[in-house]
């Protein structure tokens, strides 16, 4: 997935660790209004992503009974309607889009098979995927830790997913197109951690323990979500988001560990393979959201504008390395990640760009309230605003190449260090 993304399925909180609330319950809680201890480039990067997408920080008590007012108005009966009409469409529009499982690959498709091989041809083919690995570096080592991580998180996903009214999966077996959905959705996606996971077992470059334990405290710690947790407007704009997030940034490795890169064709495959997946699954999304827009444009668009004011919260965000708070140490992964060219401020913006021309946003007019007006208008000026912050980011970074280098160990390879150009 979702990240995602990398950012993978990213976001941008300002949090710290709540000492009391992990102290009396193990999970960590987050002050969103905490500032991080480590500011890279990456970090004012992310700053101008969230500066750009919200009207926010220094939320009174008004502000929280408008929402409560607001969120409502998208669970009437009416507008939950528009969801339960649309499960034939979705029969024939969205569940071809899944592959069956006879037809799908599958994680030994991609790597050495010892029982297909045998003994002597797995061990010389293990040998070769470790030769190729040699030539990946460590920062693109750390962004495919968490890309991995992110899709081993698996089992956040669905449960996300079940809190959306109308489309949840509310047995576990339901046979209405929207379960089948999701439950196909998730059987897909599982493929990606484990095909990631098992590279790296085999590469031998990585700390796999120090690794598997990230994935606990990610699994574990959850994710936060803007917005009422049981609409499915806000819900699809944030997956559709996050889908295409997340296929860039596995495209992206895919390009840079490839033969123009650093010559690992195995990852690279496994990479491509991974981000045409999530391409597939963001055409489901996207073509779930834009019959929203048509069925009830004042609700999608209304949605949409808030999911972008209140940002697009990843679940990479919460990923931790257990030394660090998780604020800390994901400002800097977001500086390495930044640094690699896995995902930057203008994917962000192209994301936003192309969601707005797929949904026809600009164009929108009839059945708009006038909140719903002012929702589009915020939208189609948001680019615009991105990209001048996005200017502003470039020319700090080129300021900041004068500076030291911060070393920075990453326990995931072995605590071998990463050069980061920090403010």
């Amino acid at each position: 997935m979702a990240m995602a993304a990398t950012l993978f399925r990213f976001g941008s909180p300002s949090c710290k660790p709540n000492a009391a609330a992990a102290a009396s319950n193990g999970v960590l809680a987050f002050n969103r209004s905490s500032s991080w201890t480590c500011r890279s480039k990456a970090t004012a990067s992310r700053e101008a992503m969230a500066a750009a997408g919200r009207r926010r920080e220094r939320k009174g008590p008004a502000d929280e009974e408008n929402n409560e007012i607001e969120w409502p108005s998208y669970l009437t009966p009416e507008r939950l309607g528009v969801l339960s009409e649309m499960e034939p469409w979705v029969e024939d529009h969205v569940l071809p889009l899944l592959k069956p499982v006879e037809a799908s690959w599958q994680p030994t498709d991609m790597l050495p098979d010892p029982a297909t091989l045998g003994a002597d041809g797995f061990h010389a083919a293990c040998l070769d995927l470790r030769a190729a690995a040699e030539g990946v570096s460590d920062e693109l080592l750390v962004c495919l830790v968490a890309n991995m991580v992110t899709e081993e998180a698996l089992p956040t996903y669905p449960s996300g997913f079940n809190r959306f009214k109308v489309v949840r999966d509310a047995t576990g077996a339901d046979a209405t197109a929207w379960a089948r959905w999701i439950r196909g959705w998730s059987a897909e996606e599982n493929r990606h951690g484990d095909v990631l996971n098992r590279y790296m077992h085999l590469s031998g470059r990585f700390d796999m323990r120090e690794v598997e334990r990230t994935v606990q405290r990610l699994i574990r710690d959850g994710m936060s979500f803007h917005g009422p947790v049981s609409s499915p407007f806000h819900g699809f704009v944030y997956v559709t988001f996050q889908e295409r997030a997340t296929a860039i940034s596995h495209g992206n490795m895919a390009r840079l560990v490839g033969a123009r890169g650093a010559g690992d064709a195995a990852l690279a495959r496994i990479c491509g393979t991974v981000a045409a997946d999530e391409k597939r699954h963001e055409a489901a999304y996207t073509r779930i959201m834009g019959k929203l827009f048509e069925a009830d444009p004042d609700a999608s668009v209304r949605a949409m504008a808030y999911t972008m004011r209140h940002r697009v919260e990843m679940p990479t965000a919460y990923i931790n390395d257990g030394r660090h708070s998780v604020g800390d140490f994901y400002a800097r992964f977001i500086a390495i990640a930044e640094q690699a060219g896995t995902y930057t401020i203008s994917d962000y913006r192209s994301i936003l760009e192309h969601l707005i021309q797929q949904w026809g946003v600009e164009e929108l007019a009839a059945g708009l309230s006038g909140e719903g007006r002012q929702a589009r208008d915020y939208l189609c000026a948001l680019p615009h605003k991105i990209k001048r912050m996005e200017e502003k980011v470039i020319d700090r970074a080129a300021k900041a190449q004068n500076k030291t280098p911060t070393a920075i160990p990453i326990n995931w390879i072995f605590d071998r260090t990463i050069s980061v150009v920090l403010p």
